[in-house]
């Protein structure tokens, strides 16, 4: 919503000529990148997808091959990617050294694409996009197997998967 929000408006003050673009001008940021490996929460506050719920986990996301049924396809994600490495105020602007990740994962149930559910993670760092990788993993087999509920996972992953599963207990 940020991001559309944001284009819309820009585009909107150009087209009244009331702001010019110059090449070279940075931006400043709307996203806050101080809270790494976390995303600003205030950006990317995580959204659930309706339709996997916990009487509906099996026959979505415990089904392999589920998550591609639901992914964007990159054509949608990128232009997003994008504007988030701008809206975070990364230096680092090369697109392929971030995964537009979402928070609340596809495994999990998480929104395909709302883009407050979307951010640029970095690929770089002590806990990077493929350390949450396995995190994700980890906490759907615990879900499918019953041995957490997609609520806590859900509510773990978004509130700081870099503790998600120690909050969990299966970790």
């Amino acid at each position: 919503m940020r991001r559309f929000t944001a284009a819309t408006t820009a585009l909107a003050l150009a087209t009244a000529g009331l702001i010019a673009a110059t090449a070279g001008t940075a931006q400043a940021s709307t996203c806050s990148h101080a809270y790494l490996p976390l995303p600003d929460s205030t950006c990317t506050p995580g959204a659930y997808n309706p339709d996997v719920t916990q009487s509906t986990i099996d026959s979505t996301i415990c089904v392999s091959g589920w998550t591609a049924t639901v992914r964007p396809p990159t054509s949608y994600t990128n232009p997003l990617k994008a504007q988030g490495i701008t809206d975070y105020g990364y230096t680092d602007t090369t697109m392929a050294d971030y995964e537009e990740d979402h928070l609340v994962p596809l495994e999990l149930g998480g929104a395909p694409r709302t883009p407050g559910n979307l951010w640029p993670e970095p690929y770089t760092g002590t806990q990077t996009a493929h350390s949450k990788d396995g995190i994700e993993t980890k906490l759907k087999n615990a879900v499918c197997a019953g041995t957490i509920t997609l609520s806590a996972a859900r509510s773990a992953i978004k509130n700081n998967w870099t503790t998600a599963l120690q909050t969990t207990g299966i970790g």
